[in-house]
């Protein structure tokens, strides 16, 4: 089966996928260079260029893309699950929200 997800590093938290996914789908995960990283069943549709989860994170987690920190969770996230703003709060926002 081809991929249908892209990681930029492997300890991210997130893929984003490469086409719309359907709920229940299995949806194959490789990094940038090429790495086969897994796959992870879709628990609800995901649009194309948006993120699924790549494991359950907690209220509160930090997410991790490209390596580094790019939001938080703002309540818990289950793996296969969309990640986009019904569920994180990016951390530009959330700085200039505290400011």
């Amino acid at each position: 089966m081809e991929h249908g997800a892209l990681m930029h590093e492997k300890e991210d938290d997130v893929a984003v996928v490469i086409s719309d996914v359907a709920a229940g789908a299995e949806v194959r995960t490789v990094t940038l260079q090429g790495e086969e990283m897994g796959a992870v069943t879709s628990i609800e549709e995901i649009p194309l260029g948006h993120k699924i989860a790549l494991r359950d994170m907690a209220e509160g987690k930090e997410i991790i893309k490209y390596g580094r920190a790019i939001g938080k969770a703002t309540k818990k996230i289950s793996k296969g699950a969309h990640v986009h703003t019904q569920n994180v709060i990016s951390i530009r926002w959330e700085t200039s929200i505290d400011e």
